[in-house]
């Protein structure tokens, strides 16, 4: 395939993202702010290791970022070192971080004034569904350049959809959010009620997951959540950050989500009782903990 393509963020999402776009014969060029990782990233697949952003950027068609928050998004894509000035006119930028709909925004507009498509694609699935090739994929931006980003984002998503112009991505990764840290929650008081009531917990889920009350939570995390492992996902620092941007954005737009500003708070809880790295299972511990 004649495609190059950068990749900007090598974490736990990024690095076996842009691994699936050299095993599909693309040209990749990857960069981490450690260039340690970016040279591991090299000796596991076929792909080029840069040491600056506009090396790796200089001549792709297509830029994918994964990094952290905002901050980081600033700093990789602003500035005479960043992508924005570095990219080709034409290349379409595509930003993977969950992030708030303002930065997107932000970056579509620098974008635009270079001749740059911008689109917001944050993710969801976590690292097994970005190792798998599984993640679930919002797209924010035009419509011509969500087409042409498309075929090499599905080396990677199980689902992908555009959602509307920028910004459309991340404020439906913040929907996600959002539901899941109810799901969660109740997921969390139902097993601790099984628990108390002395009931064979794995017994019980085996009979409500089959009903009304079934969801990926309890099928994928139920029973790490019994065997007290919290070491299976996304941990509990992100989701505060993702929640934080959801609560902002629910100002911003007149909603009122009071459980996910609860939710927020319990995971403040869990990371005083140290479990800032556990996964966002871990909600449960703080139910058992002895008052």
């Amino acid at each position: 395939m004649n495609v190059t393509a950068a990749f900007i963020g090598l974490g736990v999402m990024g690095y076996p993202m842009a691994g699936h776009l050299a095993n599909a014969g693309l040209t990749v060029q990857v960069w981490n702010r450690t260039h340690a990782k970016a040279e591991s990233w090299a000796s596991q697949y076929k792909g080029k290791a840069c040491d600056s952003i506009a090396a790796a950027v200089a001549d792709a068609d297509f830029v994918f970022t994964c990094v952290g928050a905002d901050i980081d998004l600033e700093k990789v894509y602003e500035g005479p070192e960043g992508i924005i000035a570095n990219a080709k006119p034409g290349a379409v930028l595509v930003d993977h971080t969950t992030a708030s709909a303002g930065i997107a925004e932000q970056l579509g507009q620098l974008a635009s004034a270079r001749n740059l498509e911008f689109i917001d694609a944050p993710v969801s699935g976590g690292q097994q569904g970005a190792e798998n090739g599984q993640l679930t994929i919002m797209c924010g931006g035009e419509a011509g350049p969500f087409s042409q980003a498309k075929p090499l984002m599905k080396h990677y998503a199980k689902a992908l959809n555009h959602m509307g112009p920028i910004g459309s991505g991340q404020k439906t990764k913040m929907v996600n959010q959002i539901a899941i840290a109810g799901l969660v929650q109740g997921l969390s008081e139902a097993l601790h009620f099984a628990e108390q009531a002395e009931l064979d917990v794995r017994k019980v889920v085996d009979v409500i997951s089959k009903g009304a009350a079934q969801s990926w939570q309890m099928e994928n995390r139920s029973g790490t959540m019994i065997d007290g492992e919290f070491e299976h996902g996304f941990a509990v620092n992100w989701m505060r950050k993702d929640l934080a941007i959801c609560l902002e954005e629910a100002r911003k737009n007149g909603s009122r989500i009071p459980v996910a500003a609860l939710v927020d708070q319990f995971y403040g809880d869990v990371q005083q009782m140290g479990g800032s790295r556990w996964d966002t299972s871990s909600l449960i511990q703080r139910l058992r903990k002895k008052p």
